[in-house]
């Protein structure tokens, strides 16, 4: 499976232009603005209630915007449905999986491909991906871990042939083997022509994978980069502010350790939970 793009191209494939977002009366985002290159990987990050989860889902469609715009290729896709967005090429892996517990790990992938593009991915080319799949899947979903659950999830989305994957919390309750096994893959999605925005609640992990990292606080985007650019101190003060910085020993992390998730791979830092994740 080989794809037209690379991670060096500058077009955007995905932009966000001044988006704004409310939850009832609470504005979860204000004004983001991105864009993500074909062929890239983007991983965004951020403390609870943040507007991480939030900006996943308008670009989605989940949410409706107050205001701004999100552009696929060039066109504007903000008025479409989520299927719609699905067959243009805009996919989310939702966070904590959302699989059919009832329905088997067949059937599972097989809802992916209702609105599906046309591409490689199949579901014999996930059982490929994932080998350990085909032997099982007449297994319900409920039966299975929390990894192959997230496994799942994600062929669910690969089926559906996406220009743009969304990954919400890929990492969440996983144990950090499994984290590693998952990411490993990214480099044959890349390879297939699927650009990446992944929301991750273990920075050192998004530091690792990502072409360029941004960072939400209370809904504006603080802090943007390359990962090989960026500092521990610019990383804590961007995910904190300075109010979070003072109450953290001063240095911007919890206790006075070296910052939020900047453990070894796989340990778990700050998540982004409630409404406006």
């Amino acid at each position: 499976m080989t794809g037209s793009t690379s991670a060096g191209s500058a077009f955007p494939l995905l932009e966000v232009r001044d988006l704004s977002v409310h939850h009832g009366q609470l504005q979860a985002l204000h004004g983001v603005s991105l864009a993500v290159p074909a062929g890239s990987v983007h991983a965004m990050i951020g403390a609870n209630g943040a507007g991480k989860s939030t900006l996943l889902r308008t670009i989605a469609g989940l949410h409706r915007p107050t205001s701004g715009s999100v552009l696929l290729g060039g066109a504007d896709i903000t008025a479409l449905r989520p299927e719609q967005r699905v067959a243009a090429g805009v996919v989310m892996v939702p966070e904590c999986r959302r699989l059919f517990p009832s329905l088997t790990v067949e059937e599972n992938l097989q809802v992916g491909m209702a609105s599906a593009r046309p591409g490689p991915w199949t579901i014999d080319a996930v059982y490929e991906l994932f080998d350990w799949m085909r032997d099982r899947r007449a297994q319900h979903a409920a039966q299975l871990s929390g990894g192959e659950q997230q496994a799942v999830a994600l062929g669910r989305a690969l089926v559906a042939n996406p220009r743009v994957l969304l990954l919400d919390e890929l990492s969440l309750g996983l144990a950090p083997i499994v984290v590693r096994q998952i990411y490993a893959l990214l480099p044959r999605l890349l390879s297939s022509g699927v650009t990446v925005l992944v929301v991750e609640q273990d920075v050192s992990q998004a530091l690792a994978v990502a072409s360029r990292l941004h960072c939400l606080l209370e809904g504006r985007i603080t802090l943007a980069g390359r990962p090989a650019e960026l500092t521990p101190a610019q990383i804590e003060s961007a995910y904190f502010g300075a109010a979070g910085r003072g109450r953290n020993g001063g240095n911007g992390s919890p206790g006075g350790a070296a910052g939020p998730g900047m453990a070894p791979t796989g340990s778990p830092g700050p998540r982004g939970a409630g409404g406006g994740r």
